[in-house]
């Protein structure tokens, strides 16, 4: 028997007993030698897993983490054909189960004596931020890490307006491009803006928000964010649109505003997974000194879910902390609510857009997939695949709540408990 026969029948082994319990979508197993091996003979199979070699189980499963699992696709070990959101769960199934010592034992000897494939030692390119976690200095090179890969692979994907956040699908069947629009003027409706008002957006991006409020409420803005790449780009297209009266992006901290600047409103969409946990009495206290009595502050931002059983695992060594996003860091909403009412705020309004950002992430990705060819002429092949991997799982993390997206309204009081804010949403829907 060759090495790779004996090599397919262990790894087919391994899948049996893996999967013995599997009553997921269908899929087929497709061998490097061609051959195809259903796991389910009673249905059509909604997706392929595809096996490159044969110490493709060995890469995917030893050690058996997310990491592993996330590397192994990156660098080609296996693929995924079909359904790419059905074949997570896959992963679900295999996150969930719990194997006594026996089992242990015979996965680690049979994925131990598969052939290992040489690559990349694992780690080689993974984000090198160092210093203190959360310090300004770490932080810049964190968000440099993700969001400095290059403003024209980012624009084959995104919308016209390099929106990087969750849409507003107001109707079910809105472009990416119309929906971002919805999503930017539900804000400004939101925040009540109103002319002349001074709007500061933090982690704004490439400015697409505080162009939109400018030109559409009059209003003057200030955005600021830690990559220089989205700055550029900003100042570039403020330049462009005619808007050098109104709008201004510095390459800035939150914590490094100065204290003499008040504001009308602040909005900040999709920073706040940045922050971490152990600064969000920093943020909220940030944002509350800066702005006037009866000012509005958005804060927009991913939350974990109390019943994901796996929240609480420490993710330093995942494969989102090493390749995605360095020190970003999902909590609970109440404890964001916690923080931002001991800050001093009133909590006016929490929304939910979990469905909302499930179905931005698969435009996403269907974009990304269409343009690979030029994807490819911006960012390697291995980028290419954690951006695919990375978006199509968050995907299907929000479309099993597993993850959410929330929308909260906070006020700063006056002493005498004005807010200066509508008592109904009635006006957000006029």
């Amino acid at each position: 028997m060759s090495n790779k026969t004996r090599a397919k029948n262990q790894s087919m082994s391994i899948l049996n007993r893996l999967f013995a319990g599997y009553t997921g979508p269908a899929f087929n197993v497709r061998f490097w030698d061609g051959s195809v091996w259903d796991m389910n003979q009673e249905q059509s199979p909604q997706f392929t897993l595809v096996l490159h070699h044969p110490g493709a189980l060995k890469q995917m499963f030893f050690p058996p983490t997310e990491r592993s699992l996330g590397e192994a696709f990156i660098y080609k070990d296996f693929d995924l054909e079909g359904d790419l959101y059905k074949a997570f769960h896959l992963a679900d199934y295999i996150q969930n189960q719990t194997w006594s010592f026996k089992d242990t034992l015979w996965y680690g000897w049979n994925l131990w004596t598969l052939p290992r494939k040489d690559r990349m030692t694992a780690g080689d390119d993974t984000n090198q931020v160092r210093g203190q976690i959360h310090s300004p200095e770490r932080d810049r090179q964190a968000i440099s890490y993700h969001y400095d890969v290059s403003n024209d692979f980012y624009a084959l994907w995104l919308d016209k307006n390099m929106i990087y956040s969750c849409a507003y699908f107001s109707e079910k069947d809105l472009d990416i491009h119309t929906a971002q629009e919805r999503k930017m003027e539900y804000i400004c409706k939101k925040l009540r803006l109103q002319q002349g008002e001074y709007l500061l957006d933090i982690g704004c991006g490439w400015g697409g928000q505080i162009m939109y409020a400018a030109k559409q409420y009059g209003v003057k803005a200030l955005g600021i964010t830690l990559s220089r790449n989205q700055m550029e780009y900003a100042r570039q297209q403020i330049k462009v649109r005619g808007l050098e009266e109104l709008c201004e992006v510095k390459l800035l901290d939150y914590r490094e505003i100065s204290s003499d600047l008040r504001f009308d409103k602040i909005v900040s969409v999709g920073m706040v997974e940045h922050v971490g946990e152990e600064k969000l009495s920093t943020y909220f206290n940030q944002a509350f000194q800066l702005l006037r009595p009866e000012g509005l502050f958005l804060n927009h931002g991913i939350a974990s879910m109390y019943t994901d059983p796996h929240r609480d695992r420490a993710s330093k060594n995942s494969f989102g902390d090493n390749y995605v996003f360095p020190d970003g860091e999902l909590t609970l909403i109440n404890n964001m609510l916690h923080y931002a009412e001991s800050a001093g705020f009133e909590v006016r309004d929490v929304e939910s857009l979990r469905e909302h950002y499930a179905q931005t992430l698969r435009h996403w990705v269907q974009r990304l997939q269409n343009k690979r060819q030029k994807a490819l002429q911006h960012v390697d092949e291995k980028t290419y695949r954690i951006w695919k991997l990375f978006m199509s799982a968050s995907a299907h993390g929000f479309e099993i709540g597993r993850l959410n997206l929330y929308q909260t309204l906070l006020a700063k009081p006056t002493p005498e408990g004005s807010v200066g804010h509508p008592p109904t949403r009635a006006d957000l829907y006029q």
